[in-house]
């Protein structure tokens, strides 16, 4: 098999499976959490490190936030299971970064990795990341370009993959629909809080063989299973959340 129907096998493949990369990075965080000595760490640089890991997770949010409630149904972007697009989605964030999605679940993730305090952890991640998510976005590239052709091709030149150039921005064609987010994001926000939850725990169960978890994160991690709750009741019991011409 040549070597570009290879990578583009890999990516499909990999592209099924994306879902589960938390699992990933949560069994990586046992070593990662266990080689740092947290009792030897400047409390300055703990608490900057935090805020910064914080601050990531939530932009990442923003990120899929705003391209999820900016993009219509059938466009890509929105495939889960297989590659599917009926039109290409090129304004709004899209006019930035070719990749939205996988940019804000990177900054979502790396987050949690950063809570860990392990800076070479951050650094490994990141790699692993990008060897993941390389060949997906690979595989979606070369679908995208058998579907559209030049028009995907001449888009794809002037639009990174992934890190977004903000000189090109022009607003969405779509207008934003919090609908969407809600009925769509729930689930990787209740994923995100938890990732800081089990940081946490990993942390004092390492240090002081005890479960020492912030009273604020567990605040917020039982409020948002909480609104995870509701929020999936509405979209499989009810019609609220649903939107004519939005996945």
């Amino acid at each position: 098999m040549a070597l570009i129907h290879s990578i583009e096998s890999q990516g499909n493949w990999l592209f099924k499976r994306r879902g589960q990369i938390p699992v990933l990075l949560f069994l990586l965080a046992i070593p990662a959490v266990y080689l740092i000595k947290y009792e030897e760490l400047d409390p300055v640089r703990v608490t900057i490190v935090n805020y910064s890991a914080a601050i990531l997770s939530i932009l990442g949010a923003i990120v899929r936030a705003y391209t999820i409630g900016t993009t219509p149904r059938g466009t890509s972007g929105r495939n889960t299971q297989e590659q599917v697009a009926e039109s290409l989605n090129t304004s709004g964030i899209y006019s930035m970064v070719r990749h939205p999605l996988y940019l804000g679940n990177y900054l979502m993730w790396i987050g949690i990795v950063l809570f860990t305090q392990n800076f070479e952890f951050v650094i490994i991640v990141s790699l692993l990341y990008w060897i993941y998510y390389e060949r997906i976005m690979f595989a979606e590239e070369r679908f995208l370009e058998k579907k559209f052709g030049n028009v995907y091709l001449d888009w794809s030149k002037k639009v990174p993959a992934f890190f977004p150039r903000f000189s090109s921005f022009y607003s969405s064609e779509t207008k934003f629909s919090m609908k969407s987010v809600f009925r769509r994001e729930y689930s990787g926000i209740l994923a995100t809080v938890f990732g800081f939850v089990y940081v946490e725990f990993l942390i004092g169960w390492f240090r002081w063989n005890t479960i020492a978890i912030g009273r604020n994160l567990i605040y917020l991690f039982c409020a948002t299973l909480l609104i995870t709750i509701i929020l999936r009741t509405l979209k499989h019991s009810t019609k609220l959340l649903n939107e004519e011409g939005r996945s």
